[in-house]
């Protein structure tokens, strides 16, 4: 599916590059069979500074990029500006997680739990003003709804979790990362513009660091 600044990602920041929507997924292998993990991501939070790559603190030397300008707008709309202070954290992101493995809802609410395990590693910290929304779901059970009938489920065990944990976290971080590198410069309403992430020091700072070749 198409990334970056689409549908509902077309207004978004992410550390103060262009943010948008970023997906990505896992295969977990067990001895009860393989699934996969999916991750979609609407990621609009973080601050330049804290930005990491790879466990890299990246943001500091990107520091030099343009911030965001936001003009100011109606105070009929204001609630929809996003002011572009350096030290202020004041977006949010939204995970959706999806898997094909036979979880129930609890296990489904722990998965959801880990995405702050990705986000973190961006270099997100959930700020006072972030609103951040983790929705999972599992489709392992089709046929585990019925009008009419009693029906059976299956369950994956609680102690055969930590691979999709770990799924999770990993996913959760590279749809971040898929977000801003499909992000390009944008200027939207009234002239608020946004640069997108500039990709040569990206990856000069990657070299530097032996994670790109």
């Amino acid at each position: 599916m198409p990334e970056g600044p689409v549908g509902g990602g077309t207004g978004m920041i992410c550390h103060e590059f262009k943010g948008g929507t970023g997906t990505s997924s896992r295969r977990v292998e067990s001895a009860l069979g393989a699934f996969t993990v999916g991750v979609l991501v609407q990621a609009n939070y973080g601050v330049r500074g804290e930005m990491r790559l790879g466990g890299l603190p990246i943001g500091k030397d990107l520091r030099e990029v343009p911030l965001p300008v936001v003009h100011d707008i109606p105070s009929s709309t204001r609630p929809l500006a996003r002011a572009a202070t350096p030290d202020r954290e004041t977006g949010s992101i939204i995970v959706i997680i999806a898997t094909d493995a036979p979880l129930n809802a609890t296990q489904c609410q722990r998965m959801a739990r880990r995405a702050s395990v990705g986000i973190s590693r961006m270099g997100g910290k959930g700020g006072n003003g972030s609103g951040d929304i983790f929705l999972a779901f599992a489709t392992g059970n089709p046929g585990a709804f019925s009008f009419e009938g009693i029906t059976t489920v299956k369950q994956f065990p609680n102690e055969g979790m930590n691979p999709f944990f770990t799924a999770v976290g990993e996913a959760t971080e590279e749809a971040i990362c898929n977000a801003l590198v499909a992000g390009r410069d944008m200027t939207g309403i009234q002239g608020n513009s946004v640069r997108g992430l500039p990709k040569k020091e990206v990856q000069d700072f990657l070299r530097e660091h032996r994670l790109f070749e």
